[in-house]
């Protein structure tokens, strides 16, 4: 799982222009399911039927990663930017980023003014990103434009996958890890699925657009007939010191089996089947309660009459920035939750309200 979790992250796929992240999955799941398409937007779509009769599962992860778009090049070739999804303009300064350019992929870093200059400004002061630039090393608007960069050249973070912490509990640092990780989870159950007897249907649906409103799963779902839904996504944990933080969430606590959202309260019946499940199996799980975070789950849960639906939180640290953190022990737990719940489906299965 570290190894293709690995390969996700290093791929470029910002909200509107996932392709390399949709084609890259359409071939590695080719040989692992019995059907596998990209829908008009860019979601992957894959359906494997068990050896037994059975409800159909929608599985779901997003595919997309928040990002900037090129708005303006100025005339000494530094880029003037929009955000793709939640940026936060605390972090922005002097970090290292991506422009995908239409000739290839180019590095940049979106500037700041040396430490220098501080006294001579308001140290406390938190510029708009429609204030900062990216510098890509261009002295000219020719010279970018040379470069492959244009109005609408979409942008992602520039940090590269590192794995840390002591062998006992390791942690995972990268961009993107929201959501290559529940990416990452699916997968990985597929992958431990083969050969193996199961019951129903599973279609999984690695949705894009998740980061500027669930816009993949909503238009997917509406076209799938499902009897019941699991969304795996990463969520933002509160064990850090930060004065609003209150320890309900916590890194290497196991994976957090999802009571309510901004988008989404979680379906009894759901819930409680994967709460069962994590007991029996003895797979370490931790109860979310968080209205700071919406994620597919709550647009599959709206589609056709209504999908039953339940969500597996892969705790992060640092949400939505370059340097997003997980823990591998949880990554493992949401991939052992998502298969016990497979393993479990069986004939007739209802999950009544």
């Amino acid at each position: 799982m570290i190894e293709i979790l690995k390969k996700l992250t290093s791929l470029s796929g910002p909200c509107g222009y996932e392709h390399s992240v949709s084609y890259f999955l359409k071939d590695y799941l080719e040989s692992m399911v019995d059907e596998v398409r990209i829908d008009p937007i860019g979601n992957v779509i894959a359906t494997k039927k068990g050896e037994k009769p059975g409800p159909t599962v929608i599985l779901t992860a997003h595919i997309d990663e928040i990002g900037f778009i090129v708005k303006k090049i100025e005339a000494k070739g530094l880029l003037r930017f929009e955000k793709l999804g939640g940026n936060d303009d605390r972090i922005l300064l002097a970090q290292p980023v991506t422009v995908m350019g239409n000739k290839g992929e180019i590095s940049g870093v979106i500037g700041t003014m040396s430490a220098h200059y501080v006294k001579f400004d308001d140290p406390s002061k938190v510029r708009k990103h429609s204030q900062l630039y990216i510098d890509i090393g261009a002295s000219s608007i020719e010279e970018a434009e040379e470069l492959g960069i244009e109005v609408g050249t979409p942008i992602t973070w520039g940090t590269p996958f590192q794995q840390f912490g002591p062998a006992s509990s390791p942690k995972i640092r990268s961009k993107s890890l929201d959501d290559r990780a529940g990416c990452a989870v699916l997968l990985q159950a597929l992958e431990e699925l083969q050969g193996t007897n199961f019951s129903g249907e599973l279609i999984f649906l690695f949705a894009v657009q998740e980061e500027v409103g669930l816009r993949g799963a909503k238009t997917a779902s509406e076209h799938i007939e499902a009897d019941a839904a699991i969304a795996v996504d990463t969520t933002a944990v509160s064990d850090t010191p930060e004065e609003t933080m209150d320890q309900s969430l916590s890194l290497g606590k196991g994976t957090g089996i999802k009571v309510m959202d901004f988008s989404l309260i979680v379906h009894k019946t759901m819930k409680e089947m994967l709460i069962k499940l994590a007991k029996e199996q003895n797979i370490p799980y931790q109860l979310e309660v968080f209205p700071g975070i919406g994620t597919d789950g709550g647009a599959v849960n709206y589609a056709s009459k209504g999908i039953p639906t339940g969500v597996l939180s892969i705790p992060s640290r640092y949400a939505h920035s370059p340097v997003e953190v997980v823990d591998v022990g949880d990554l493992i737990a949401t991939k052992d939750l998502v298969k016990a719940f497979i393993l479990n489906l069986s004939e007739g299965q209802r999950f009544p309200f």
